[in-house]
Formats: structure tokens, sequence, C-alpha cells
């Protein structure tokens, strides 16, 4: 716009200075010089604003771009699936039957515990001759025993009698040492009662004190008249 004005300027200074040195006819009537600038003014502003409309960059339209459309997604069908087939697997299972009932302790007697470190156990018991016996006759009763203590039987231990039928007899003292886990034979010797029937009788082992000790040693016989052949 500023290019336009300064090329219009000198041209409308130029008509005016022509304007008003030429020479006026007679009878002419004297021109009016407010108009004649007035008109170049407007001429001028009119060739301006033609100017600058040409000069305008026409604004074109420019088309939005078209927009895809997503695709669409497709829905999936889920198919129900197949039932599993339930399979029950039973183990093989052992059925232990629960016993019942009422168990009891066996509770060793007294007379087989220790004393300190001594102690004896039973093995076994006899007598010579077998029996039966007559009323009086004299038997050997022996007892083999075992040693289950901690310490050395001496000389000075020795039978006790304990209870039942006496039947006589004097036990001598031991005849030897005995060491723990040894084994030896005890006897005494012994007269049938009178009577007949079965006689029994307990016997202990006792140590030098005359504290008895271990397993009780057990005799039993039975008497009857006539039998000897």
């Amino acid at each position: 716009m500023y290019v336009a004005l300064r090329s219009l300027i000198p041209l409308l200074l130029i008509g005016i200075l022509l304007t008003s040195c030429g020479g006026q006819a007679a009878g002419e009537p004297t021109p009016d010089v407010d108009g004649t600038i007035a008109a170049g003014a407007e001429t001028m502003v009119v060739s301006v604003f033609q100017t600058q409309t040409a000069a305008a960059p026409t604004a074109t339209n420019t088309s939005l771009p078209t927009l895809t459309p997503l695709a669409t997604s497709t829905a999936l069908t889920l198919t129900s699936p197949t039932a599993l087939s339930t399979q029950v697997f039973v183990p093989n299972v052992t059925v232990i039957p629960t016993i019942t009932g009422t168990f009891y302790t066996l509770t060793p007697s007294s007379a087989s515990l220790a004393v300190g470190c001594n102690n004896l156990r039973l093995i076994s018991s006899y007598t010579v001759p077998e029996g039966p016996f007559d009323p009086g006759e004299e038997f050997t009763q022996y007892w083999q025993v075992e040693n289950n203590g901690t310490c050395d039987w001496v000389y000075l231990y020795h039978l006790v009698f304990a209870s039942g039928d006496r039947m006589g007899g004097s036990p001598g003292r031991l005849s030897k040492v005995i060491a723990p886990y040894k084994w030896t034979t005890l006897s005494v010797d012994l007269d049938a009662p009178k009577s007949t029937g079965t006689h029994t009788a307990i016997w202990r082992f006792s140590d030098q004190g005359g504290t008895a000790f271990g397993a009780n040693l057990p005799v039993s016989i039975k008497v009857e008249k006539g039998s000897y052949p």
C-alpha cells in the first residue's frame, strides 16, 4: 500500500500544476481548484484500494483431509467350552481296624527290682529228683540265675527264705565271685512236707548284710503217697 501511495502522489501534484498553469479561455468559467483536488484525491484513494485489493492474496479454501474410518473390529464369538467329563479317582485305601479295649501294663514285682547296684534275673528253676515226692523225701532245688546288676556278687552273698512252705533247708554262702552279666546256679537242700498235695515257697538272694534283691526264686513240688515204684 505504501508503494502505491508514493506512485500516485506525484501524479496528483502534476495534475494540480497543469490545471493551475493552463490558460483559461475567454468566457470559460474559472475552474474549481478545490473540486479538482478533491476529485483527484478521490481517484487516488479508489486507485489505492483497488491496488491493495488486487495485491491481497486470494484466500484459498483448503479442503480438510477425509478421515478414513477405522476398521471395525470384528467381535469374537466365544464358543462355550466343551464340558470336561469329571473323573472320580478312588484311592486304594487299606482300612486298618481300630483295636478297642483296655491295655494292661505289666507291673514288675518289687522283688525283681535292683537294690543299689545289685540285681538278679531268673533264667530257669528245677529240682533233683524231678518228683512227685513222697512225704518227707529229700530233694535239691536249683535256680539258674544271672547277675544283671553292676556290682560283683561276692562270697558273703547267700540265699534267704522269704515265704511259703519252709520245707527245711540250710543254704550256704556263695562260693565264688559272679561278675555283672555272668550267670551261675544257686541251690538249697529241702525236705518234702509230710502232707500230700502241692507245696510252694519263695526264696531270695541277698547281700552280705541280709538285704534281698532281684527276682523271686520259687519252689513248687507235688507230694503223693506211694510215689516210689
